[in-house]
């Protein structure tokens, strides 16, 4: 069964980009009539002809000047006889279609800066702009004089009319979706999305209506009924491997590439504390123990590090070596005294959070990429780039059934129903899987992410599960009903 479109809801999606082709950064755009159309790049505007009766199509070079430079976008009157064109040097030029000349240009008196990106023809007037600096441009006459402006975050990648035409929407290569009415001309924020790829998600204890996520460069704190974003939290120049929101729903742990643990406030996004040199090679995956007073760190040097939180203090309680690859993912039982870590070495280690010591190691033939605790904590179950789902006997580490995640991609995050009942995966093809925990069976596919499947929860309430990409996208998914 594939999940209906319908029960999917995207939070986001990856950012929008110029239509281009090419080295040559060609952009099209058809026209009314199908025999027509248009193309420009560096330097050259074309118009393309069709005749349907020899099957052959005629280009005819278009006559700008001076004006010619790099095009960016196209766009053209609904009834074929002119086309705007905006380049990079922050020119509008209008071209006619029969004389391919240019017959006006502008702004005049000051160019829009860095570049006309987008270009959106009204059935009300005028010429809508969107520019590289992210201002968009209400222009008239034919010099293009600038009438209205607003700005937003990010330069304009895209211009749309709603089908009424009283309104229109823009988007950012900042991944921000803008609503702005034709008269009033002002802004209003449809949806955010992250630019980069997304490394983690985690739901508070409790709480299905908030969930975090970390990606390439900053870390979010989503509201779902809404699905906007309420805050944004921005380290520059480093990469956020990791989060983690404590039991008690008052620290946001996360795990950097520069070796660091930050932890912030969840209200505010305002920095905590700050664990220096946690690992060498970087922090890859970070637990918070149901206490409250213990964080426990994977790193890419393979070790695992158990952290006593105080207030004010931060210490390292011990050091744990078992592995010899990158720590991918830790998970603790409910009352902390154990505790079990997966490897990019192919190991899965289960450990002893009281006396520190291994109890069981899991070895297999793949990279291990995820790993979690059934409901009744005596079954874990694991997946990794050998695309095999396998349950493993905690008291002893053995495996007891295995089953076929994907036939050809890696399986890179998994999540449990709170009941046990059913988990879910997700991995390289861009798939996700509700799986029949007892029967081993898939009952439900999602089909919607473009890029690769990094990591999924199921919320505290079982009404629905969050999966995340590396292509910036956050979906939503509906929990199909147990009937």
């Amino acid at each position: 069964m594939v999940w209906d479109v319908s029960k999917r809801e995207a939070v986001c999606g990856s950012p929008a980009s110029p239509r281009s082709a090419g080295n040559a950064n060609v952009v099209m755009c058809s026209s009314c009539r199908d025999e027509v159309f248009v193309t420009a790049g560096n330097f050259t505007i074309r118009v393309w002809e069709l005749d349907t009766a020899t099957k052959t199509i005629h280009p005819s070079e278009c006559y700008a000047g001076q004006l010619r430079g790099i095009t960016v976008c196209v766009q053209m009157t609904d009834d074929d006889g002119d086309f705007h064109l905006g380049t990079t040097s922050g020119d509008v030029l209008k071209v006619n279609t029969s004389s391919k000349v240019v017959t006006a240009c502008g702004p005049q008196k000051k160019k829009l800066s860095m570049g006309v990106t987008a270009l959106l023809l009204p059935k009300t007037g005028g010429l809508i702009v969107g520019t590289g600096e992210g201002t968009v441009a209400l222009c008239t006459g034919s010099d293009c004089q600038v009438k209205k402006r607003m700005r937003v975050e990010g330069a304009v990648t895209s211009l749309t009319c709603r089908g009424r035409d009283d309104q229109f929407f823009l988007g950012t290569n900042k991944g921000q979706m803008h609503r702005s009415a034709y008269a009033t001309f002002k802004e209003e924020l449809v949806a955010v999305c992250h630019t980069e790829a997304v490394n983690d998600i985690v739901f508070p204890e409790g709480h299905s209506d908030l969930f975090v996520t970390c990606s390439t460069n900053d870390i979010r704190v989503w509201y779902t009924p809404e699905r906007l974003e309420r805050l944004r939290i921005t380290v520059p120049n480093v990469t956020r491997h990791a989060v983690e929101v404590t039991r008690d729903g008052m620290v946001i742990v996360s795990a950097w590439n520069d070796g660091k643990i930050r932890a912030f406030v969840p209200a505010t996004g305002e920095p905590m504390y700050e664990i220096n040199n946690a690992h060498n090679l970087g922090v890859t995956a970070i637990a918070a123990t149901s206490d409250c007073k213990q964080i426990i760190s994977g790193g890419g040097d393979g070790q695992v590090r158990i952290w006593n939180i105080g207030e004010k203090t931060q210490k390292l309680r011990e050091v744990l070596k078992e592995h010899r690859g990158a720590v991918s993912c830790i998970k603790t039982n409910k009352n902390d005294k154990e505790g079990v870590t997966a490897s990019l070495d192919g190991t899965c280690v289960i450990w002893d959070l009281e006396r520190y010591v291994r109890k069981q190691m899991i070895l297999d033939n793949t990279l291990f990429k995820c790993v979690c605790y059934h409901r009744g904590e005596y079954q874990i179950i694991t997946s990794g780039t050998d695309r095999k789902i396998v349950y493993w006997e905690v008291l002893d580490g053995s495996a007891i059934r295995e089953v076929q995640g994907s036939l050809s991609s890696s399986i890179n995050g998994m999540d449990i129903t709170s009941d046990g009942a059913s988990f879910v995966t997700g991995g390289d093809d861009h798939l996700v899987k509700l799986w029949d925990y007892k029967e081993g069976t898939v009952t439900h596919v999602g089909v919607g992410h473009s890029g690769n499947v990094t990591r999924l929860k199921i919320c505290p309430a079982n009404k629905y599960m969050v999966s995340v990409s590396a292509d910036g996208a956050v979906l939503i998914w509906k929990q199909p009903s147990s009937g």
